[in-house]
């Protein structure tokens, strides 16, 4: 069995990456769900073990030292990781998983696993991202600021991506998500099996 894609959306905060990864979800229901590991308060609605792992920060060192987060990051006084064994548990049982997570999150996910597929997502413009940020409601200025001038670096980090996506609609962003997941299950290193299959077919044919 073909073990099951890691899929991973980054980008900057305001892309939409929870509107997009919700619509991709909506079209394909067979997606696996890795919850990442948080040390910030919850926002109105967010429950734990659904939205994120809610932790203290000791919490969550003590998990990282053990071994069961992949990687972390910070983020405004923060801490965001991805736990490791589910993540291995749905891709053996051939599982397609997709995740919302950091730039260093993807790229931890790339280092540590040849399923993983990175995807970096882009809002159009910075002023539609600038929008989007003040729209939410939920931040101050100064987090606000903070967020944009984050957005600034972490796009230098697009081209160590495997693909790229603008959000200027979120069902066409969404339709190219699932074509960028279709395209790679038919890539030829992900398909040993079915081309060992095809040569071994070829062969006897040679031989009759």
């Amino acid at each position: 069995m073909a073990k099951g894609l890691l899929v991973s959306i980054s980008g900057p905060s305001g892309t939409g990456k929870g509107s997009v990864l919700a619509r991709v979800k909506e079209k394909d229901q067979s997606f696996g769900t890795s919850i990442s590991v948080t040390t910030r308060e919850p926002r109105e609605g967010e429950k734990d073990g659904v939205d994120y792992y809610f932790k203290s920060k000791e919490e969550f060192m003590k998990m990282y030292e053990e071994g069961e987060i992949i990687e972390y990051d910070e983020f405004v006084g923060n801490y965001y990781g991805t736990p490791t064994v589910a993540l291995q548990d749905m891709s053996e049982a051939g599982t397609d998983v997709l995740m919302d997570l950091t730039i260093a999150g993807s790229m931890a996910l790339k280092e540590n696993f040849e399923q993983s597929v990175t995807i970096f997502l882009l809002a159009p413009s910075y002023e539609e991202l600038e929008k989007r940020l003040r729209g939410r409601g939920t931040d101050s200025d100064e987090a606000i600021n903070a967020r944009l001038e984050m957005a600034r670096q972490e796009t230098n980090y697009v081209g160590h991506f495997d693909y790229v996506v603008v959000n200027d609609d979120i069902e066409e962003a969404a339709n190219k998500i699932l074509a960028i997941i279709k395209a790679e299950k038919c890539r030829c290193a992900r398909n040993i099996d079915l081309l060992e299959d095809v040569l071994k077919i070829n062969k006897e044919m040679e031989g009759k």
